[in-house]
């Protein structure tokens, strides 16, 4: 390529990739509203139906849930099947809320429920699963997905560079998601206190993460060649990072990017490592599920090509050597 196309494309190339980014990472922010958020309303029929309905009044923003009383919307909550609750009591409405959750959630629910509560009435709040004392506003966890993210790009790029293939590669992906998943909980968990769960289970969520970032990058490149790369590494970070929902909710995104995160790696990550964290493991198994089909289908892959590459050279080897000399 002569020196004045490599200029053009560079030219060309950067504003493309910087228009994109800023199309990814800022749009979603700026359009942040429920869309279909799962919310409860408890209480008698009577009571609890017209505050229903002024819910539902603005179309596509709620999911409402009904609930008989108190303690099973509280249990819905713990479950991870709703955000938060409005439970109708004699002394006016009670919202129940988890920070945990998405503390971005909780505010919007308490504004939203403080608008329909009736003039005078003292709304009475009750955060059900907290978020930690040392993350309050869930900034560190939020900041977590990107780190992560970029733990897998490298991984997978490395393994590709290097040459690595077939069940070396895999078995260096893995090694890697390991030490990055132990790395990150001792930061996160024993250090900085962000994470109050399980500690091996939180370890886990994080190196189940970094393996299906970094293997979904291998699988791309032992699929596409080294261009393979620059795909995964759009998926998981130009894409997957902005529309994973970890700094809000899913559910807060427009429409249909908070679904299609929820399909990617980081944000089927950050939806895991809350559900080990805060919730002993409630709402995990779609996340999980996902993590695991990247990083399965990434390392059969990465295998498979190996095993191709080792087969081809043993064809050449064939085709090269001579025929045995006729017997005179």
């Amino acid at each position: 390529m002569s020196a004045a196309r490599q200029m053009l494309v560079v030219l060309v190339m950067v504003p493309v990739v910087i228009a994109l980014a800023l199309w990814a990472f800022a749009w979603p922010n700026a359009r942040i509203a429920p869309h279909d958020l799962p919310v409860g309303v408890a209480g008698p029929a009577a009571a609890a139906t017209p505050l229903q309905e002024k819910l539902e009044q603005r179309e596509g923003a709620f999911d409402v849930h009904r609930y008989d009383d108190e303690s099973a919307a509280r249990d819905a909550i713990e479950n991870r099947h709703v955000y938060g609750a409005v439970v109708v009591t004699p002394q006016g409405p009670k919202l129940l809320t988890a920070s945990a959750a998405g503390p971005v959630v909780a505010q919007l629910l308490t504004d939203a429920v403080s608008r329909q509560a009736p003039p005078g009435t003292q709304l009475q709040a009750v955060d059900v699963v907290a978020a930690p004392e040392a993350d309050p506003r869930g900034a560190v966890l939020g900041s977590s997905a990107l780190p992560l993210a970029l733990a897998g790009v490298a991984a997978g790029s490395l393994v590709t560079l290097l040459g690595l293939r077939g069940v070396r590669a895999a078995t260096a992906l893995a090694g890697a998601a390991a030490l990055v998943g132990l790395a990150a909980a001792a930061i996160a968990d024993s250090w900085l206190g962000v994470l109050t769960g399980n500690w091996w289970a939180e370890a886990g969520a994080l190196g189940l993460m970094a393996l299906a970032a970094g293997a979904a990058v291998a699988g791309f490149a032992a699929l596409l060649g080294r261009a393979g790369i620059g795909v995964g590494a759009l998926l998981v970070v130009l894409l997957g990072n902005p529309w994973s929902g970890v700094t809000s909710a899913p559910e807060l995104l427009p429409e249909p990017v908070g679904a299609i995160g929820q399909l990617l790696p980081p944000g089927a990550g950050g939806t895991l490592l809350r559900s080990v964290a805060f919730f002993d493991g409630s709402g995990a198994g779609t996340a999980l599920v996902t993590l695991s089909t990247w990083a399965v289908l990434g390392l059969l892959a990465v295998t498979l090509a190996g095993l191709r590459g080792r087969k081809a050279p043993a064809a050449e080897e064939q085709h090269a050597a001579p025929s045995p000399a006729p017997v005179s």
